[in-house]
């Protein structure tokens, strides 16, 4: 029987070829979409999986008061591991990780490369299940200047010499020992490095770090619980753990806690000390996505199937008259779709293969299909199988209804039928209208926060890390004369980090006026003469720090605009402000906010003070009558003559700010990429229901025509209906819509208005969308041979 089913699901396929095409192009097109999606939501998912005892490794989190509310950071003091270790049962590991500032530089012989390089205590490899390709796990971080290197780190350096024993430089001022190799990190890690340092160097090159208190959070933490230990248990003793240690601190909250590593991907949002979502949400999104793209897909080959009730009611007629039963009839539908699903997927996989480097490239990412993989291949075929049998079951149900007596007298239609398929139709038009709004209004989004003021002035600004030789002041200055009088820039001033980067907190500032209860945190950057004017700024009041007075070397602040609302200070310029026990700091000024680290984000309050010695970056402002490539030959040609040791990488603070809308865009480039895809097929399936009604209204529209109805009142008649359809659809899913996107808008302090133009816009391209697809059948119905439906009456 599956055999005689199989033959009889070829001939109708081969048959009807216009119809197979456009059934496997819909399916084709939904599961490539729907396989895209599922491989990118599981390269997310799979994040940290990689780690053999995944599910007893935590890092440390600490909440604390931020600005009157709590807030969730990764930094803890670096007592708290050994602490821990010692005095909480149930751990069995603890590391540090200190992160450093910037890649530094490693150099063997002439191969000289800035590399991302991690200090951790030893129990850090044994706490994570590295592969070591060469060296012994157990003591490769005993010596305090012996490092571990990844395989392509070893390639850059030694190329294909054995690296064990070997010296490297570091930042050109010690030798230190490769006393291991381990294996390159996949890029589903969330941490990556590329060198390991034992905790002890760190010790040697921040010799006053170990005598940081416990307020002093300047480190991660990892921890390792045994197997019977309780999570519950541990966070209840590490709640007040820091703050008996220090009760001062108790007015901060300061309250650590344990988070599942496997989470810290997906789960990296907190509000008021609790997570709250964060990629997940994103990962959900485009799960749900993959889901309506195939569903969509599915309803639409219902449509196309039952369009054709016609052609096969006479076959299910014939059929039964001649003894098949009605199980038999629903088997050799539901072969067909199956088959045709089939061969949907092998053209969906090619699409795949097709499409896959560009979607890594777009995304930045990594995907690559394991062919070994058994489960890929069963979730391959189980897709496959399952959308053909959910494609297929309504109009196997259908088509296998038929009664024999009737279908042979005359087919027609039946009404719930129709009425089915239109709340089908209804449903796709749905999904698709919600696509296109939410793609309009993160768009909007998206330009809203690219063309919102930031403050400063990104274009022609250029950072470049102070190492070597420019680590001296004198140095540094010869440095930015010669490149001023090169022409190359126009100014330039010190800053503590990456420009686009975050910094440094601290609790300890006293203001006039400060309530005794204030535990308010404020942010703090070291900075050098001519910032504002460098970075565009604008001095709302008061002056920037200058050569000209001497006080501003040590004891004058600038403030912005932010924190001048949160101190509270009616006239900011010439207020004394204390930090910790230091001596009284004069506010020598006012910077306008700027937003350089979050652009969605309020401006933190923060305070600037001039440190040459604490800053890690010199900031450049080109000069925009010279050609950029000019400009960066130049800085690098005066930083090899003055800085030999180390290379120049320039980095652009633009580039930095593009970073900082890399999701928004991702969301935007997918929502409009596969959107897209449903609203095509969304289209096939509108077209399959204008096939439909054609069929059932042949005779209704040729007697028409016969009484003397013309082409646009045929037109008129045969459209309207969809339309009906099209207007229902906006009625739902606008509403629908508007929740999602009012939904994803809160996580932005600044934010678009939701104006009616995205869903007045949706509205419009659904029913032009909707016209166009019907048209191309009904203008053909319309203009048929009326004698053609009728000679048979």
């Amino acid at each position: 029987m599956f055999r005689l089913n199989l033959k009889i699901a070829l001939r109708n396929l081969w048959k009807n070829k216009g119809f197979t095409l456009i059934n496997i192009g819909g399916l084709a097109i939904g599961l490539a979409c729907c396989l895209m999606l599922m491989l990118y939501v599981n390269y997310e998912w799979s994040y940290d999986k990689q780690y053999k005892n995944l599910d007893h490794i935590y890092f440390a989190k600490l909440n604390i008061k931020f600005n009157g509310n709590i807030a969730s950071t990764g930094a803890l003091p670096n007592k708290l591991a050994a602490a821990a270790l010692e005095e909480i049962p149930g751990i069995k590991n603890a590391a540090r990780i200190a992160h450093g500032n910037g890649n530094r530089l490693f150099s063997r012989d002439q191969n000289k490369f800035k590399l991302k390089a991690e200090y951790v205590d030893p129990s850090f490899i044994k706490i994570l299940s590295y592969n070591f390709l060469m060296g012994n796990a157990n003591t490769a971080l005993n010596d305090p200047n012996s490092i571990i290197i990844t395989s392509s780190t070893a390639k850059k350096l030694f190329g294909d010499a054995d690296p064990i024993g070997q010296s490297v430089k570091w930042d050109n001022l010690k030798d230190l020992k490769v006393s291991a190799v381990i294996e390159d990190m996949p890029k589903n890690q969330s941490m990556q490095f590329e060198v390991l340092h034992p905790w002890a160097f760190f010790d040697q090159i921040n010799p006053n770090d170990k005598n940081n208190g416990w307020g002093g959070i300047t480190c991660s933490t990892l921890f390792e619980l045994r197997d019977n230990a309780s999570l519950e248990s541990i966070n209840g003793l590490l709640k007040n753990f820091i703050v008996n240690k220090e009760p001062e601190l108790k007015s901060y909250l300061y309250e650590p806690f344990l988070f599942p590593l496997k989470k810290i991907h997906l789960y990296n949002q907190f509000e008021n000390g609790k997570v709250v979502g964060g990629k997940i949400d994103e990962v959900k999104l485009f799960a749900f996505l993959a889901i309506c793209v195939l569903f969509i897909a599915c309803i639409n080959y219902m449509n196309l199937s039952t369009a054709r009730s016609e052609k096969r009611a006479r076959e299910v007629g014939v059929r039964k008259a001649l003894g098949s039963a009605r199980s038999s009839l629903m088997g050799q539908f539901m072969l067909e779709s199956v088959l045709l699903s089939f061969l949907a997927m092998m053209i969906a996989f090619a699409l795949l293969e097709l499409s896959l480097p560009y979607f890594n490239n777009l995304l930045a990412i990594n995907i690559q299909i394991n062919y070994a993989s058994v489960s890929f291949w069963s979730v391959l075929i189980g897709v496959a199988l399952i959308t053909g049998l959910l494609a297929g079951s309504y109009p196997a149900f259908y088509l296998s209804s038929f009664i024999p007596v009737k279908v042979l007298k005359g087919f027609k239609g039946n009404t719930r039928t129709l009425s089915f398929r239109r709340v089908l139709v209804v449903l796709q038009f749905t999904l698709s209208i919600c696509m296109i709004i939410s793609a309009i209004v993160i768009y909007n989004q998206i330009q809203f926060l690219k063309n919102k003021p930031l403050g400063f002035e990104q274009n022609n600004m250029a950072q470049l890390d102070l190492e070597g030789e420019l680590r001296n002041p004198s140095k540094l200055e010869l440095f930015k004369t010669q490149l001023k009088n090169s022409g190359a820039i126009t100014s330039a001033t010190e800053f503590a980090q990456q420009f686009t980067n975050g910094g440094s907190i601290t609790g300890d500032i006293s203001w006039p006026g400060k309530a005794a209860d204030d535990n308010s945190i404020i942010s703090y950057r070291s900075t050098g003469f001519d910032f504002a004017n460098t970075i565009g700024a604008k001095i709302v009041a008061g002056r920037d720090f200058s050569p000209k007075f001497t006080a501003d070397t040590s004891t004058s602040v600038m403030l912005n605009e932010t924190a001048v609302k949160h101190m509270n200070l009616k006239n900011p310029v010439g207020t004394i402000i204390t930090w910790g026990d230091n001596l009284p700091l004069k506010v020598v000024g006012v910077i306008k906010d700027y937003f350089n680290e979050d652009i969605g984000k309020k401006v933190e309050p923060t305070i600037y003070y001039y440190n040459v010695k604490k800053s890690n970056v010199l900031l450049m402002r080109l000069n925009a009558n010279q050609s950029l490539s000019t400009s960066v030959e130049n800085i690098k040609n005066i930083s090899q003559q003055l800085n030999p040791a180390y290379p120049a990488q320039i980095t652009f603070v633009n580039d930095g700010m593009e970073e900082k809308l890399q999701s928004e865009r991702l969301l935007s480039v997918l929502s409009n990429l596969f959107g897209g895809f449903a609203i095509f097929i969304s289209c096939l399936g509108l077209l399959g229901l204008a096939l439909y009604m054609a069929e059932q209204r042949s005779k209704e529209i040729s007697i028409r025509k016969v009484l003397g109805a013309n082409l646009r009142d045929i037109l008129v008649l045969l459209n309207k209906d969809f339309i009906r359809l099209v207007i229902i659809s906006n009625i739902i899913a606008i509403p629908v819509a508007y929740i999602l996107v009012t939904k994803w808008l809160e996580k932005y302090d600044y934010k678009i208005t939701i104006s009616p133009w995205p869903f007045l816009l949706a509205l419009l391209a659904s029913i032009i969308i909707a016209i166009l697809t019907v048209s191309l059948q009904t203008f053909k119905v319309a203009k048929a041979n009326a004698i053609d439906a009728l000679k048979y009456e």
